[in-house]
């Protein structure tokens, strides 16, 4: 069964950079669109940002659009989210997820999930 390991997170001033990976293993990567989600207490799972099997379609919520940016390295079957112009608002908890489905928006879409990584942004 597929396997995703997140890392990357801490703590960063607002106005800074980080870069989240994840590792996925157990299946053959180049088949599952993967996913970023983040939770911050007491507030639902919410989507962050999506990418295809070959990588050439990306999707991202509207909070982070134009400031963090989804890719893929199929060769290293890692995902990775470059996060700039960090906010107190993305503070949360950020989760890898992998689908072998067509649909990867919804958490429902998502079979795999990695154990998360904590993202905390100071002002």
């Amino acid at each position: 069964q597929v396997q995703l390991v997140e890392s990357g997170g801490g703590l960063v001033q607002a106005g800074g950079s980080l870069r989240l990976s994840c590792a996925f293993s157990g299946r053959t990567f180049r088949s599952y669109a993967m996913g970023w989600f983040r939770q911050a207490p007491e507030k639902k799972r919410e989507f962050v940002a999506a990418i295809n099997r070959s990588g050439g379609t990306t999707y991202y919520a509207d909070s982070v659009k134009g400031r963090f940016t989804l890719s893929r390295d199929n060769a290293k079957n890692t995902v990775y989210l470059q996060m700039s112009s960090l906010k107190p608002e993305d503070t949360a908890k950020y989760y890898c997820a992998a689908t072998p489905g067509y649909s990867y928006y919804d958490t429902s879409d998502f079979g795999s999930w990695g154990q998360g990584t904590q993202v905390t942004v100071s002002s």
